[in-house]
């Protein structure tokens, strides 16, 4: 038994079964991580005292008959903008590199309540802030398809843990493609919930009008447990939107018969490369022998989701770090510090008519859905870039198919979809109307089935 080449979800059943234990499981996690993150650098801090400790626990809890749920035993890592009471939230920045939460994020006790056992803090572009995740201050996260290239960002540690199988599923968040784009570059799943499915309550912000968090793992079927746990009603979140939480499993193998896409051309075929286009063409034709049935279709003012996506991220940033930018503006990152000052030349009145235009997309998108359940688009324009490549050049190739998402708040997923001749990892996005994840999950593990771009191992 290589638990290596088990998904969270043969991970759960191994443990069902008593052929592994949670704490024979914790160990060989943390054991890979010890033997490969010197190279990946893709956590900022390793909990194993209290990852043993929780695997412990569930162990003397399943012993009893005691099972909290999908997760219970499970190694999870979280992105460094969670908080973990007791260790540091450093959001990958000096700014807060010292500082200790003093309670859990609402995700990390939905995970505990669940029976996650949390082996650490994933690396992370500073402040959640770039697309790079070359971080100044931690060095940069490397991808376990080839370590002289990104993973993409924000959430790249956390993709390449799971690409490189040093944890099970990993928590992301995602502003403008942040779980979606290192998914794609590092050929994991990652899923973005619906805008107020899962409580931010806890996590260092970036955009509050735009931020989400969700799941990374290796397959949809994955998140969709990972999200069972995250999803639900926070009070003492003011994004948080009370509203009954499905079982995002249910309809997994149920057919795409009767399903309509519309797969996306124009603005989601400009500058993409072509290994890309190929991939997600193959995609669409693998989706129609599936059952379901393409409709020639374009999405509206696009464009101008991304454009509002831009606007209101650099004002909300901008306000969030305003006195860390008067006070401590040698603690930023270039990189960073150069978008954070960019909001300079934003007007009142242009964020004014963005928000009020990021409501008028959103219903938009919601009316583009009548008489379809879905579409799909490439994640990304271009694969994982090589680390030190500019990222003012990269940044509209890899969040020009997933920002207009973030803005208008709707769930979308990125699952591998194919390689390049390089042996680079390639997405597939797949969208679906404000609160269906179901369906997208649905989709995307019907894709699952019968391709196996999610089941390879990377070179480490």
């Amino acid at each position: 038994m290589n638990p290596a080449t088990f998904t969270l979800t043969t991970a759960r059943d191994a443990l069902a079964a008593r052929e592994i234990s949670s704490l024979e499981l914790a160990d060989f996690f943390l054991e890979r991580i010890a033997q490969h993150d010197s190279q990946l650098n893709s956590f900022i801090t390793v909990t194993a005292e209290l990852a043993r400790a929780q695997a412990q626990r569930a162990d003397d809890e399943r012993a009893r008959g005691i099972v909290h749920g999908a997760l219970h035993g499970i190694p999870i890592a979280l992105k460094d903008l969670f908080d973990l009471r007791g260790f540091p939230t450093t959001a990958a920045s000096k700014i807060l590199r010292d500082h200790l939460a003093t309670e859990n994020a609402a995700v990390t006790d939905k995970l505990l309540a669940h029976g996650a056992v949390i082996l650490g803090k994933n690396n992370l572009h500073e402040f959640a802030y770039g697309v790079t995740n070359d971080s100044p201050h931690f060095g940069a996260a490397r991808n376990p398809w080839n370590l002289e290239c990104m993973t993409g960002g924000s959430s790249g540690g956390g993709a390449a843990a799971v690409a490189a199988r040093l944890c099970l599923g990993a928590l992301g968040s995602d502003t403008g493609g942040s779980i979606r784009i290192p998914a794609a570059l590092c050929g994991v799943t990652g899923l973005k919930p619906t805008y107020g499915r899962v409580s931010l309550r806890g996590a260092v912000p970036l955009s509050w009008s735009n931020d989400h968090a969700g799941p990374l793992a290796q397959t949809a079927e994955d998140c969709a447990r990972l999200l069972q746990a995250l999803a639900g009603y926070d009070a003492r979140d003011p994004v948080s939107v009370n509203t009954a939480v499905p079982d995002f499993s249910a309809r997994l193998n149920d057919s795409l018969h009767g399903l309509r896409f519309a797969a996306l051309r124009d603005y989601f075929e400009a500058d993409v490369d072509a290994e890309i286009l190929r991939a997600a063409r193959q995609a669409e034709e693998l989706l129609q022998s599936l059952g379901a049935t393409r409709v020639i279709k374009e999405l509206p003012a696009v464009t101008e989701m991304f454009e509002t996506n831009r606007v209101t991220l650099r004002v909300e940033a901008a306000t969030y770090h305003h006195e860390w930018m008067k006070t401590r503006p040698a603690d930023y990152g270039a990189d960073v510090l150069t978008r954070l000052e960019s909001f300079q030349t934003i007007r009142a009145t242009e964020y004014a008519r963005a928000r009020r235009r990021q409501a008028e997309l959103t219903r938009a998108l919601d009316l583009f859905f009548d008489d379809i359940d879905f579409f799909i688009t490439p994640t990304t324009r271009i694969p994982a870039p090589r680390i030190g490549s500019d990222a003012v050049t990269l940044a509209p190739h890899l969040t020009a198919f997933t920002a207009p998402f973030d803005v208008t708040g709707v769930p979308a997923i990125s699952l591998p979809c194919g390689f390049t001749r390089a042996g680079l990892p390639i997405g597939l996005q797949i969208v679906g109307r404000a609160w269906d994840e179901a369906r997208i999950l649905q989709v995307a593990h019907q894709y699952q089935r019968v391709t196996d771009w999610h089941a390879k191992l990377s070179p480490l």
